[in-house]
C-alpha cells in the first residue's frame, strides 16, 4: 500500500487494485435494501377480484373489488358478499378505496388502536352493497404458514327475504300483537334474554349516586354489552357446539326471570299504551321492509303501498258505505192513485170484513178476558152473537146509516150547500177584483 499526497491534499493512501471481496460485500445491503423495498411494494399491489372466481393467497395482500353490474328489479333479495377462509387465524379489515389502503399503511394512532379491536377470524364473510361501486380489502395472515381463498359471490339471500317477510307481518298484524298475551310474554322473554346484559347496568346506574366517576364505566359497559352481543352472534355456532350447557342454563334461568317480570306487570291493557305499542311494532315493520329489500326504489314503493293499504282501509269503507247507501236510496214515490167511489165503496167492505174476522178471533182465544168485557158493555147478549158469528149491526142502525149517508141524505145534502157556496164566495170576490 503506497501513501502519496496529492496536489489539494497533504496525504494521499493508495489502497491499490479493489479487492472483489469488500466490493461484493459492500454491495450485498444495498441490493438486499433495494429487494426489500421491491417486495414490499410487490406485496402491497393491490389485487382485483372478480365475480365467482376464487384466488388463493398465503401472504398479507390488498383486494379491491369493483362493482360493474347494474342491480335489477330481480335483484330485490340480492347479496353482494366476498368469503376469506383460512387454515389460520386471519384479520380482514374493509375499506372504500385504495386511498384508504394507502392510509393504512402509514402509521396511524386511531388505526393502531383498532386494530387490537378487529377479530380474528378464519372464515369471515364481508358484505358489499349493491350499489357500491368499489370495495376493498387488507387481509393480514398473522400466523406463518397460513393459506386463504377469498371468493366473490352474487347470490340469493334467504335472510333478506325473511326479513321483508317479518316486516309485512308486524306492519299488518301490529294491531293483533300488541293485544296478545302471547306475543307480550314472547317479546318480554326474548328482550330479557338478548339484553339481560344491558339490563344489569341499567340497574346499577340507578343505584349508584349521581355524579360518580363509575357513570365512565357504565356508559363503557353498554358499548361493551351491544359489542359482545353481536360478537356471540357471530359465533352462534361454535358457543352452541362448545358451550351448549351453559347456554341451556343461561336460557333457563334469563327466560325465567324475564317471564317473572312479565307476569308481574302483566298484559298492556290502557288503550294508549296498546296504541304506543301497535305504532312501534309498525315503525318497526317499515324498517324491516326497507332492511331487506336491497333495491332502494322499489323498498320505498313497496313501503308507500304498505302504508295506504294499512290507512285507507276505513276511508275506503266510508266511501263504499255512502256509495251503496246513494245507489239504494229510494226514489221519490209518486202520488197515489185515487180511487173511483165503487173501487172506495169495495175496498171499505173488504176492509171491514176482515177486521172484524180479526176481532172475533181475538175476542175467542185465551188472551181475551171476557168477564171485564162483559161489564164494560151495555149489551152483553149482542156482543156473545157477534162473537159467534152475526152481524155487528143491527137493521135499525142500518136504515138509519142509510138515511145519513146515502143518496139523498142529508150528509150529502150538507156538502152540496157547502160546495155551491164555496163558488159563490169565490166568483164574488173575483168580480169585486175587477
Amino acid at each position: 500500500m503506497n501513501v502519496q499526497a496529492p496536489s489539494h491534499c497533504p496525504l494521499r493512501v493508495d489502497f491499490g487494485p479493489p479487492n472483489p471481496v469488500l466490493v461484493a460485500a459492500f454491495k450485498l445491503p444495498i441490493a438486499v435494501h433495494w429487494c426489500g423495498i421491491t417486495c414490499v411494494k410487490m406485496n402491497n399491489r393491490v389485487l382485483p377480484l372478480e365475480d365467482h372466481r376464487m384466488q388463493k393467497e398465503n401472504s398479507s395482500k390488498q383486494f379491491c373489488y369493483t362493482n360493474k353490474v347494474t342491480p335489477k328489479w330481480h335483484d330485490i333479495w340480492t347479496r353482494i358478499q366476498i368469503r376469506v377462509k383460512s387454515s389460520k387465524m386471519i384479520r380482514v379489515i374493509q375499506v372504500e378505496n385504495e386511498e384508504k389502503l394507502k392510509e393504512l399503511e402509514g402509521f396511524n394512532v386511531w388505526n393502531y388502536i383498532g386494530s387490537f379491536f378487529k377479530e380474528k377470524l378464519n372464515d369471515t364473510y364481508v358484505t358489499v352493497g349493491l350499489y357500491s361501486n368499489k370495495t376493498c380489502l387488507k387481509v393480514d395472515v398473522l400466523e406463518e404458514g397460513s393459506n386463504y381463498t377469498i371468493i366473490v359471490a352474487r347470490t340469493f339471500d334467504p335472510k333478506l327475504f325473511v326479513v321483508t317477510f317479518l316486516g309485512l307481518l308486524l306492519f299488518f298484524c301490529a294491531d293483533l300483537m300488541s293485544r296478545s298475551p302471547l306475543f307480550f310474554y314472547s317479546a318480554g322473554i326474548s328482550i330479557g334474554v338478548l339484553s339481560s346484559l344491558l339490563i344489569v347496568i341499567y340497574v346499577m346506574s340507578r343505584m349508584v349516586p349521581k355524579k360518580s366517576p363509575i357513570y365512565l364505566m357504565l356508559v363503557g359497559g353498554w358499548s361493551f354489552s351491544v359489542y359482545l352481543i353481536q360478537l356471540v352472534f357471530r359465533n352462534l355456532q361454535e358457543i352452541c357446539k362448545l358451550y351448549w350447557e351453559y347456554l341451556l342454563g343461561y336460557l333457563l334461568v334469563v327466560g325465567c326471570i324475564s317471564f317473572a317480570v312479565c307476569y308481574k306487570y302483566g298484559p298492556l291493557e290502557n288503550e294508549r299504551s296498546i296504541n304506543l305499542l301497535t305504532w312501534g311494532l309498525q315503525v318497526l315493520g317499515l324498517l324491516f321492509l326497507y332492511a331487506g329489500i336491497q333495491i332502494r326504489q322499489i323498498a320505498i314503493a313497496l313501503i308507500v303501498i304498505a302504508f295506504c293499504t294499512k290507512n285507507l282501509e276505513y276511508p275506503v269503507m266510508w266511501a263504499y258505505a255512502i256509495y251503496r247507501k246513494v245507489s239504494t236510496a229510494p226514489e221519490k214515490p209518486s202520488p197515489p192513485r185515487l180511487l173511483t167511489e165503487e173501487e172506495y165503496r169495495i175496498q171499505g167492505e173488504v176492509e171491514t170484513r176482515r177486521a172484524l174476522e180479526e176481532l172475533r178471533e181475538y175476542c175467542s182465544s185465551p188472551e181475551f178476558s171476557a168477564w171485564k168485557a162483559v161489564s164494560r158493555i151495555q149489551s152483553p147478549k149482542r156482543f156473545a152473537d157477534f162473537v159467534e158469528g152475526a152481524s155487528h149491526v143491527v137493521p135499525n142502525e142500518v136504515s138509519v146509516h142509510e138515511q145519513e149517508y146515502g143518496l139523498g141524505g142529508s150528509f150529502l145534502e150538507d156538502q152540496l150547500f157547502e160546495e155551491e157556496d164555496g163558488e159563490r164566495d169565490y166568483s164574488f170576490e173575483e168580480e169585486e177584483l175587477l
